[in-house]
């Protein structure tokens, strides 16, 4: 008798059922292949391994760099990190990366290493990211990698440290979301635009819970660095991933990368897995959103989130257009950026220009902005950067910025009065020199345009690099068509190099042993396993005065701001807390209005939001860490982002969703100061007086885990035998995956690419 058919599965659920290491209570634990690492939310999750005496677990699947933190001038005389990085607690975090990785064996790319770079860059050109793998790292866009039909998201530092220690990390399954862009693009529109039109359309909570595959012709069509800038933004859309399936293009784009399969058998036999990852006919998606391309034109954001997005031939837009409920939001965007409504996107000047970041500093991204200044000059236009404005382009990676030399790209920035540096995230994020001033206004290819996010006050409008260059050249935002004029289906005359020309050789490695466990001295197994799976306080009853706030989508950057990022601990920063509204910006003196400096709630241990999407944004989980230094330990809001969600729980914390109406009593509680009780044994919150009381649920495993006090490794390290039948399995299936080291910088290639087709690239 014939075995039953299996139903029809989605991408996602493919690539997720292919990496259950076991299944039972609590969320499904999966095997991570790759695991990407950087300064800024690493150093604690070694401090923890250190302390546990425990080893990284798999060397192999794991790869370093610095981006966040690093200066981006230029590096002629770079000696060492001491010397070279002025600002002390940055310096430090990256002194600590390096110690960490001789420590724990770890391939690294330091500053001086020419293929340094972002670490969303450096691991698609590396052919460290393939299709069908599930990918981390301590950082939200890591999302980008499902381009490649990977699984990909962003994890907090207390994941950081599970995934070193287990190469596996408990998940619950997301639910399954279909974006399709069908039709043909029109001629200057590129995939920035598609991704902030997508936001603009379902908002940044649209996609909370799932993970988003897109798909369409217009999809389809496009190359691996438009797609990657896709998959880079899906978490804007609140998605836990993005995802599209691989094809020709995919495969074209890896063969010949220094870590893709290495010989043509084992190429062979992975293409032929990676032509399975498909959605099957029939499979089911829980959410559907269906997009015409040629609704789709240059496209800006004029406000503070990335769903605030105009078409570029619009206007400012009017508070009273939106709805009641968002209008608050609206008002306190439009004064930050210092815009009126009705003003035209178009009149809007601009200060500085950035084009850069792990979303648009690939070589493609550099390419379509020269193309730019190149069809300005050619139609009479401006060809150099306009009076007032500094403009900088940031490569995402040594490798990009040693090809953009080699094709001439960076004497057409310079000479059009560009400002061309280093690798590293740059401008995108403001934690490195590279900053907006309070109320300076930037053209920008990042990512986010959250308040401060640039800079401190700084305002920022999302668009394409091309968008950008276009703003740069003729100080204001600008439809970049009307500069490109018939040039604007041309390559421009630019020399087009292969990537394979700039490749680093890899050596291959023998497996590296599992490395056994080193028990901290004077502690029993059994001490040891009992102390490691008991480190966080018991949380039961919560009794106390709650913070009331009301504002929705409250992201990371404004709950711990990037200056703030800079630490070693995961202490000490209670004080740092809602830096950006708690504080005067000008004089650093608490504003008296914001709800943590009134009395009662200093002492608040509960905090309770009307609005939805609490904690969106990035994964730093010192977003977590600086709410529970505070004081406060329970979160309760409509809805969550799913990172923070998550780092919530890691931190012993309770993130409760509750419907609005129960909030929005709650929220009047608050607001009368009296005290508020969580009762999580019997699952209630006890409101003052002759309330009756709000009964929740959560999941019953992580109730479990918060009354005792559990954290995930200890957990996890019940299912050893389990990780090692899987990674043997791994092993047989999947060989490409296993034991790749590198050789040393600057020897030529060993590995043979296939010789690239030229094709059209983004424009």
């Amino acid at each position: 008798m014939p075995a039953p058919k299996s139903p029809p599965r989605t991408l996602y659920d493919k690539v997720f059922d292919d990496h259950v290491v076991y299944s039972g209570e609590g969320d499904t634990l999966l095997y991570i292949d790759r695991h990407l690492v950087h300064e800024v939310t690493s150093p604690q999750a070694f401090e923890a391994l250190r302390n546990a005496g425990r080893q990284v677990r798999r060397t192999d699947c794991t790869l370093a760099t610095v981006d966040h933190n690093i200066p981006t001038v230029s590096r002629k005389n770079f000696k060492n990190v001491s010397s070279f990085i002025g600002e002390a607690d940055s310096r430090a975090q990256v002194v600590a990366l390096e110690e960490n990785v001789k420590e724990f064996g770890l391939t690294y790319f330091g500053m001086d290493d020419k293929r340094q770079g972002i670490v969303h860059i450096i691991g698609p050109e590396q052919g460290f990211t393939l299709p069908g793998t599930t990918v981390v790292c301590g950082d939200s866009h890591t999302s980008t990698h499902g381009a490649f039909g990977a699984l990909a998201f962003g994890i907090g530092t207390s994941e950081v440290e599970h995934v070193l220690a287990t190469q596996t990390l408990p998940q619950a399954k997301s639910k399954n979301m279909r974006i399709s862009v069908d039709g043909k693009l029109a001629e200057g529109v590129g995939s920035k635009d598609i991704v902030l039109h997508i936001i603009g359309l379902i908002g940044t909570a649209g996609g909370t819970g799932c993970v988003i595959e897109f798909a369409g012709s217009a999809i389809r069509a496009l190359s691996m660095e438009a797609r990657m800038s896709i998959c880079n933004m899906s978490i804007e859309g609140g998605a836990r991933a993005g995802m599209i399936a691989p094809d020709d293009i995919t495969f074209e784009y890896l063969k010949g990368r220094p870590l893709s399969p290495r010989d043509d058998e084992e190429w062979d036999k992975a293409e032929a897995y990676w032509r399975t990852l498909k959605t099957d006919a029939g499979a089911k998606y829980d959410v559907e959103v269906e997009i015409k391309a040629e609704d789709i034109i240059p496209t800006v954001t004029w406000g503070t989130s990335p769903q605030d997005t105009v078409p570029i031939n619009g206007v400012v837009p009017n508070p009273e257009s939106f709805p009641e409920d968002k209008r608050g939001n609206v008002v306190r965007s439009l004064e930050y950026m210092g815009l009126t409504p009705g003003t035209q996107m178009e009149e809007v000047k601009i200060d500085k220009g950035f084009l850069g970041s792990c979303t648009n500093g690939r070589i493609e991204d550099l390419r379509s902005a020269a193309r730019v200044i190149i069809a300005s000059e050619k139609n009479g236009g401006p060809n150099k950067v306009a009076d007032g404005v500094y403009a900088m382009i940031v490569p995402g990676s040594g490798l990009v910025k040693q090809q953009a030399e080699a094709e001439g790209l960076d004497v057409i920035f310079k000479k059009a009065g560009f400002d061309w540096r280093e690798a590293g995230c740059s401008m995108c994020l403001g934690m490195n020199p590279d900053q907006l001033k309070p109320q300076e206004r930037c053209a920008s290819t990042s990512n986010r345009n959250f308040e401060g996010r640039q800079g401190a006050g700084g305002r920022t409008h999302l668009m394409s690099p091309a968008m950008v260059a276009a703003a740069c050249l003729t100080g204001r935002l600008t439809d970049v068509r009307k500069l490109m004029g018939t040039q604007i289906g041309e390559d421009g005359g630019l020399k087009i190099t292969s990537y394979f020309d700039y490749l680093t050789p890899v050596t291959v490695s023998a497996l590296p042993e599992h490395p056994t466990e080193v028990k901290p001295e004077g502690q029993t197994p059994v001490q040891a396993a009992a102390a490691a799976s008991a480190g966080l306080p018991k949380l039961n009853i919560v009794k106390g005065i709650a913070a009331p706030f009301w504002q929705s989508n409250i992201d990371t950057d404004k709950i711990i701001p990037k200056q703030f990022l800079k630490t070693l601990l995961r202490t000490g920063l209670g004080s740092a807390l809602f830096h950006p509204i708690r504080y005067d910006p000008a004089t650093g003196e608490e504003d008296p209005e914001f709800v943590l400096n009134k009395e009662p709630f200093r002492n608040a241990s509960i905090l309770i939001c009307k609005g939805p999407n609490f904690g969106c944004g990035s994964s730093r989980e010192h977003a977590p860490w600086a709410i529970l230094d505070f004081g406060i330990r329970v979160v309760m809001a409509p809805s969550f982002g799913d990172i923070f969600k998550t780092n919530c729980f890691k931190n012993g914390m309770l993130p409760l969703e509750l419907p609005q109406a129960d909030l929005d009593a709650l929220y009047e509680d608050a607001l009368s100061g009296q005290e508020i009780t969580l009762d999580l044994e019997n699952e209630q919150v006890i409101r003052p007086g002759d309330h009756p009381a709000i009964k929740f649920s959560i999941d019953p495993f992580r109730r479990h885990c918060l009354l005792n006090g559990l954290d995930d490794i200890g957990l996890t390290l019940q299912h050893k035998e389990d990780i090692e039948k899987f990674e043997e399995r791994r092993t047989a299936v999947w060989p490409w995956l296993d034991g790749v080291g590198y050789a040393k910088k600057g020897q030529k290639v060993v590995a043979v690419p296939s010789g690239p087709t030229k094709k059209k690239m983004e424009w």
